[in-house]
């Protein structure tokens, strides 16, 4: 049985007359929409809508600023913690030892350290980050907030973009998010609806990718994934019962569109890894993630607007019944030194450099991120705890100038010195690379309630 969604309207394969001629007037440095729209099409240069496709590395469960990007080594050691820093190249600019990697290549980066948030709840912070709104949010004990939920920026993308290639405008890699086996709000359609909801994926090292939405046949067993010929045959099979759907009319067109999607050759030629080389995949790590950036590197290259990889379901780390989230409460350095640090720092540095050379890192927007960060002061069991007051991010490509810092924290990393930014303002930079205005996104229906952060531009 296939299950690829409930919604019942037809496929968005563009901009209606009505909306082109509400926002046919609107600019993006002077372009019109009708230039903007040839010039994504013939692939050209134009300005600030720079990026062609947004990869989201989300760090769920809260990465620590002392331990990542802005470390104090002057402040007391039950603040900064028992890890040295190492010089980037950007000027006078250091950062944890565990990430030498990503500090050999600052100069294309940009790292933001002023980064704060309106709420220490998993689910609450994480639909702001994913989101840019509080609206519609849940906290762990099932309360929500006001508001309808807002669509995830991935969704905004996605409706701005339209349906053009063989694969979902959309796309994660990961489950659903989640805190004590709570489902967060804010990772889908939102107010755009569930046609805008993303296609999902998943990498298990063990059995390969995953396309959750297809439930194979019972006698594939997680054995036989490992044979490509067993997935292609399985796709092959959900692709001619979708044939024989849509020849009854038992679907909808835009599930039948959907299927079509997922189950193409182009398709599975694109979910399977093996088509790497070992080389390229353990440059990777042949972890989760690290096999994950690889995989969005693949769906980008082949136009995907906006890929989201989830380092994990569930914020907390394996230990404490998770699947290696960044919610260290105790054992934070124990963890980042033997595990987390390395597979981030291997797995970035590598997605970084492998746009590069396949010269896709100026189209494409890299930012790393989770949904808040970790207190200061480290608790009584060597961990850090939740800390909405103050954290850190990093952005590449899709026109981001490398090598600068914005914002600035107080000594102990405890709150923005200078130039506070919200996510609401990660999310409006986002639309700005991508050549979305506040015109066309008022025309979605979005009101964009951030400001684009132009220092990463100029």
């Amino acid at each position: 049985m296939l299950l690829i969604g409930r919604q019942r309207q037809r496929m968005c394969t563009g901009w209606s007359r009505r909306a082109f001629l509400q926002v046919g007037g609107s600019s993006v440095l002077g372009l019109s929409l009708a230039d903007l729209l040839r010039l994504r099409a013939t692939g050209e240069n134009y300005g600030a809508a720079s990026a062609r496709s947004v990869i989201l590395l989300w760090l769920w469960g809260g990465p620590a600023q002392l331990d990542t990007w802005d470390p104090k080594p002057d402040a007391p050691m039950e603040f900064r913690g028992p890890f040295a820093t190492i010089p980037t190249r950007i000027v006078g600019a250091r950062i944890c030892e565990l990430f030498p990697r990503i500090a050999a290549m600052t100069d294309q980066l940009a790292i933001v350290r002023s980064l704060h948030t309106g709420s220490n709840d998993h689910g609450v912070a994480g639909t702001i980050g994913l989101t840019g709104s509080a609206q519609g949010s849940l906290n762990l004990g099932g309360q929500a907030a006001a508001g309808a939920v807002r669509p995830a920026t991935g969704a905004i993308v996605a409706r701005a973009r339209g349906f053009r290639g063989p694969l979902p405008p959309f796309m994660v890699i990961g489950g659903r998010l989640h805190q004590g086996k709570k489902a967060i709000t804010g990772e889908g359609g939102g107010t755009l609806g569930a046609m805008y909801d993303p296609f999902r994926l998943d990498y298990d090292p063990e059995h390969g990718t995953r396309v959750p939405a297809l439930q194979l046949p019972p006698n594939l067993t997680p054995e036989r994934l490992l044979d490509r010929r067993g997935l292609l045959r399985a796709l092959d099979g959900a692709r001619a019962r979708a044939d024989s759907l849509t020849a009854g009319r038992s679907i909808d067109d835009y599930r039948a569109q959907a299927l079509t999607m997922l189950t193409s050759p182009a398709a599975a030629d694109m979910f399977d890894l093996s088509r790497e080389t070992p080389e390229t995949r353990d440059r990777y790590g042949r972890t989760r993630f690290g096999q994950s950036c690889l995989l969005a590197r693949r769906l980008v290259e082949q136009g995907v607007p906006f890929v989201q990889v989830n380092w994990s379901d569930h914020v907390e780390a394996e230990e404490d019944a998770g699947d290696g989230g960044w919610d260290h409460h105790y054992r934070n350095f124990q963890l980042m030194q033997d595990r987390h640090a390395h597979w981030l720092d291997q797995a970035y540095a590598t997605l970084i450099a492998d746009l590069q050379q396949r010269g896709l890192l100026r189209s494409t927007l890299v930012l790393a991120v989770g949904e808040f960060g970790r207190s200061p002061r480290i608790n009584d069991k060597a961990g850090r705890d939740h800390w909405e007051h103050c954290y850190s991010a990093l952005l590449a490509g899709g026109g981001i100038r490398g090598g600068r810092i914005i914002g600035e924290s107080d000594r102990r990393a405890e709150r923005p010195h200078s130039r506070p930014i919200t996510p609401a303002d990660i999310a409006a930079t986002i639309h700005h690379a991508v050549g979305i205005t506040s015109e066309q996104a008022a025309t979605l229906g979005i009101r964009i309630e951030g400001q684009a952060i132009p220092e990463l531009f100029s």
